[in-house]
């Protein structure tokens, strides 16, 4: 046998390793608008697929410097579960960890030209969920707040979540894409119609935070078109949504009064237990004993505020990791968008922040898998698009390649 042929067949089982889990992360992200049971497995194995591929290579796991504070984030919620008051319950809620590992996955998978693959993917799956979503609405009455939108998901706030990062998406591709613009902006209203027919404020209110932010990040001047493209859907929507548009600022709605109540009921938990929290998954369980007079709600799966449910469940520990992560995340996303390297990317993954954050003054989307799992990796596909990131600042180690 020559050199040649012994080169090429050393090579192809190599290539389809790589090739294998690389279409394994592609169904993955593709299958998160469609199934979380399938979301799983796909994920199982693609982070089987690159645990096979650090071994082949002999090397380090590698990730943006932002998981640094996750996995410190992670370490303190196992000390939260050990001091839970029900430990098995907490430790139960602890397999959502694994979800961080999509981190070093995704940077290692998505190099260079496969990170917008992966963008395209999900902008796609978008597209066909947000449709799908719209015929819910008009012909199943998929169209009150008893009965609401959800795509191929089990909830509507899942649903309604994952659309508002398909648009931080198809946004930052309209607003800093320098080629063919044609498919997002044909995806764009099918995006922005199915959202608004959720019903859910929240998700609104995360989705025009991020549009403005791309847009001020193209041209500051570009912000005068969002109130315009607002006042023409509450123009436009039927009595239904408009009437829900208005609830916002209606201080006597009883969702409103509640998130409230919840606010006082979170504190309370928080000066009980400052440090450690009350455990993962333990507010619904310690909600009746801590809850506010004037809370509407007897109970609640938990305080529709990320930082607050962060600091009642993990402690102020927990709390203050998470938002060095946030920190650390938008300081290495900005420094990528100034240097114009992937300028899509970057506005991307900053959008996603931004849609986490003010959402998540209303709803815990941070502890949505779904929403978890597609977030993490619109934030990691920036430093992952980088074409070398053994020199790049915001990597957490040097590449440790071995000879072959």
């Amino acid at each position: 046998m020559t050199s040649t042929t012994m080169s090429v067949a050393e090579t192809r089982p190599v290539a389809t390793l790589e090739r294998v889990t690389f279409g394994l992360l592609l169904a993955f992200v593709a299958s998160l608008q469609i199934s979380i049971a399938l979301a799983n497995i796909l994920l199982t194995g693609m982070l089987l697929g690159w645990v096979a591929l650090l071994v082949r290579d002999r090397t380090k796991p590698q990730a943006p410097r932002f998981f640094v504070p996750l996995l410190a984030y992670a370490a303190w919620t196992l000390v939260s579960t050990a001091f839970s008051y029900n430990f098995a319950v907490s430790l139960a809620d602890d397999k959502q960890l694994v979800l961080l590992l999509i981190v070093p996955a995704v940077y290692m998978l998505a190099r260079a030209e496969r990170a917008s693959t992966v963008v395209d993917v999900i902008v796609s799956v978008g597209a066909a969920s947000a449709a799908f979503g719209i015929i819910q609405y008009g012909m199943l009455h998929y169209d009150n707040l008893g009965q609401r939108p959800q795509g191929a998901l089990t909830h509507y706030m899942t649903y309604s979540g994952v659309l508002m990062l398909v648009i931080c998406a198809a946004t930052s591709r309209l607003t800093f894409g320098r080629g063919d613009r044609t498919w997002p902006a044909l995806v764009m209203p099918a995006l922005v119609v199915a959202l608004a027919l959720t019903f859910t404020r929240s998700a609104w209110v995360g989705a025009c935070a991020a549009v403005a932010l791309l847009l001020a990040l193209r041209n500051f001047r570009l912000l005068g078109v969002l109130p315009i493209v607002v006042a023409v859907m509450f123009a436009l929507a039927p009595d239904s949504l408009t009437a829900r548009m208005a609830s916002v600022f209606n201080l006597q709605d009883p969702t409103n009064r509640d998130r409230v109540a919840m606010m006082r009921t979170g504190t309370a938990m928080i000066e009980a237990r400052p440090l450690v929290g009350m455990g993962p998954n333990m507010i619904p369980r310690m909600y009746a004993e801590y809850r506010d007079p004037s809370a509407v709600n007897a109970v609640n799966p938990h305080l529709h505020n990320v930082p607050l449910q962060i600091a009642a469940e993990r402690g102020l520990p927990a709390l203050a990791l998470w938002l060095w992560f946030v920190i650390t995340a938008i300081a290495g996303l900005w420094r990528i968008f100034r240097t114009g390297s992937n300028p899509i990317l970057a506005a991307a993954g900053l959008a996603a922040v931004t849609a986490m954050l003010a959402a998540g003054l209303f709803e815990y989307n941070f502890g949505d898998s779904e929403f978890l799992m597609l977030f993490l990796v619109l934030v990691t596909l920036p430093f992952a698009a980088r074409t070398d990131p053994a020199t790049a600042d915001d990597q957490n180690g040097a590449a440790a390649h071995a000879a072959r």
